[in-house]
């Protein structure tokens, strides 16, 4: 089964996300936009799926060590990230702006549906897969089959570590606040790990 979108654009966010995110963080990505979509679906919205699926793939680069930033929080940095491989795919600049937006958006506070589906499904989407938020919700039959073909490869015990080097060299971003309002405790009870 194929868990991304076959687009030009989607198939180079792919491969980008591909040559620079370990499989850990790859894995994550792509079972983010999963739980993403397969979320909206079960509940009727309609979004663009493609900006769904390139923020998701892209969304988690500012953490890895071409990308990373000394001065803007990660998802700004894959924000940028992101901005950049759109503008040569040739999206428009209101296009591009929303990618970055939404790659932002998905590391501050809830964001509704009717406010920005987008960044909303890309929450609900990581936040299944990092901390097992509403993942009771999801067909368990969908969810072994996208663990099985995305495992998760020690993405917990990675992906904290990832953060939490960002919230001691970034105090004042949001993945500190994350840290400090107890990551290591939701990430390590996540009962995809189970």
């Amino acid at each position: 089964m194929t868990w991304t979108l076959d687009t030009d654009s989607a198939r180079a966010a792919l491969d980008i996300a591909s040559e620079y995110a370990d499989p850990a963080l790859l894995h994550h990505s792509v079972r983010s936009y999963a739980f993403g979509a397969r979320y909206a679906a079960d509940r009727g919205l309609v979004y663009d799926a493609e900006l769904l699926c390139v923020s998701a793939l892209l969304h988690d680069l500012g953490l890895t060590p071409p990308f990373d930033s000394h001065t803007l929080p990660f998802e700004e940095a894959g924000g940028h990230v992101a901005n950049v491989l759109t503008a040569g795919l040739g999206w428009t600049a209101a296009r591009r702006a929303r990618a970055a937006e939404v790659i932002v958006l998905h590391m501050r506070d809830d964001v509704t549906a009717a406010e920005d589906v987008e960044s909303h499904l890309l929450q609900v989407g990581t936040s299944a897969d990092v901390s097992g938020l509403r993942v009771a919700e999801f067909d368990p039959e969908f969810t072994a089959r996208l663990l099985a073909d995305h495992p998760r490869a020690g993405f917990g015990e990675s992906f904290l570590a990832l953060v939490e080097d960002q919230a001691r060299r970034k105090p004042a971003c949001a993945a500190a606040r994350y840290v400090a309002g107890g990551a290591a405790a939701r990430i390590a009870a996540n009962p995809l790990d189970a």
